[in-house]
């Protein structure tokens, strides 16, 4: 990924010592520079004047968002003449601490700008986050690049496209959007193809590059000895003409129609699949579209491939849950372990993915949507390794699917009667920050 680039610019009032928000401004760009934030950067501000050249400074560029640097007390009108020509940018308003000088604490009385800013940014409708330093303190660059990331989220949700094979999987209304509200409240465009498409192209597909991919598999899963080798082939046949699609679309997620589509079209399920293609992108099945969203989110804030899991039980301490034959190799434990898909619902050919997922702190996320109204359940807890459990309807003997039992940070209760969707998504580690930051500059409301 490119750089985060952001506009730079400090503000201290004039009746201040020019010379102290010159300095104090300049350490504040060198801090960020050194930790590889790339800056467009304009001289400190203080009057009118100063505020119109910023801007035709800043527009010589182009940047992912804003900072706001209050270096001393500053009139907000002229912090607004500037933020005002860059609307369409998420903007962070950064208050410098004061410093000890001779056994005396100096306030240049940055607190007072960003006090009087702060408001009068959410009233205006800005989407910004506020940080502030303390006193003969380091700076907060750590929080200012925590921003930046959202920032880059939002600029790579905004030019992001969801490719999804069919749609409405068994009718499942959660899983469905709205294409308008959510290409102009979140960014993503979502394109419909045909499983058709995909099996004309699996007929297009080289057997040398089958042959080659499936030596490499070989090594790299833990394949079961019952697994028969046509079933990988076959994975590997329609990967290679999904990947070809995906391409030719310029995705970046894929979701694909898994039970009233290709196990009832191709009688093939699409679990390995899935494995591979999550490898290099998100990627989810049942035509999940605002769940392949939720995974972009993670994913630019992250990095992780995040796996989705449905639920199975509520127990008084904890959830169990589980996805059933497909979880990205990046929440693996171990090798992918790979069995033969055993039989359920009519289907008994294949191959499906029995990894171990991954234990430890975790955060639980999923968005949602009531019309344009969009929300996101959030929660953390503790992935714990399962008891031995089964989904009915499996012939014997039944997969011991990718799963973990949750103890969430919240009640049961109170997680249960906000839940959104059998899907939610896991990242590994604590990311609420970054997750609620992205949820405020989206205007997402956070449940």
């Amino acid at each position: 990924m490119n750089r985060v680039k952001a506009g730079f610019v400090g503000f201290g009032c004039v009746s201040y010592p020019r010379e102290v928000i010159e300095r104090r401004s300049e350490k504040a760009r060198e801090e960020l520079e050194k930790a590889g934030l790339d800056l467009v950067y304009t001289p400190p501000v203080g009057t009118f004047e100063e505020a119109d050249r910023a801007i035709e400074d800043l527009r010589k560029k182009d940047f992912d968002f804003l900072i706001l640097c209050i270096a001393s007390w500053i009139e907000s009108p002229i912090v607004i003449r500037v933020t005002d020509e860059f609307r369409d940018k998420p903007v962070l308003l950064w208050g410098l601490g004061g410093y000890t000088q001779n056994g005396s604490l100096v306030s240049p009385a940055s607190q007072a700008g960003t006090s009087g800013l702060r408001w009068t940014l959410e009233a205006m409708g800005y989407k910004f986050k506020y940080i502030y330093d303390f006193p003969d303190s380091p700076m907060s660059i750590d929080k200012v690049l925590a921003f930046s990331k959202v920032a880059r989220a939002i600029q790579k949700l905004r030019h992001s496209r969801i490719g999804m094979m069919g749609y409405a999987d068994m009718g499942l209304y959660g899983c469905m959007f709205d294409g308008m509200s959510l290409r102009a409240k979140i960014g993503p465009e979502v394109e419909v193809f045909d499983m058709l498409e995909i099996v004309k192209k699996t007929e297009k597909v080289s057997h040398r590059d089958v042959q080659d991919l499936l030596e490499e598999k070989k090594k790299s899963w833990n394949i079961n000895p019952d697994v028969q080798e046509e079933a990988l082939v076959n994975a590997i046949r329609i990967y290679l003409a999904i990947k070809e699609r995906i391409k030719e679309g310029s995705y970046n997620a894929i979701s694909i129609k898994c039970v009233e589509g290709m196990k009832k079209y191709m009688n093939f399920p699409p679990c390995m699949i899935l494995t591979m293609l999550s490898e290099e992108m998100p990627a989810i099945c049942e035509d999940d579209a605002l769940g392949a969203v939720t995974q972009l989110m993670i994913h630019y804030l992250t990095g992780q491939s995040a796996p989705y899991v449905e639920m199975y039980e509520f127990m008084k301490d904890r959830i169990l849950v589980g996805i059933c034959g497909f979880v990205p190799p990046g929440a693996v434990d171990g090798k992918v372990c790979v069995a033969r898909y055993a039989g359920w619902g009519g289907l008994s050919e294949g191959a499906m993915n029995i990894s171990k997922m991954k234990s430890g702190p975790l955060t639980l996320v999923r968005l949602f949507s009531k019309g344009d109204n969009y929300k996101l359940h959030m929660v953390t807890g503790e992935g714990l390794p399962p008891r031995r459990w089964e989904e009915l309807g499996w012939e014997a003997p039944a997969p011991f699917f990718p799963s973990l039992e949750i103890k969430l940070d919240v009640p049961i209760e109170e997680f249960a009667q906000k839940i959104a969707s059998q899907h939610y998504f896991v990242i590994y580690g604590d990311h609420r920050e970054e997750i609620r930051d992205l949820c405020r500059v989206l205007d997402i409301e956070l449940i």
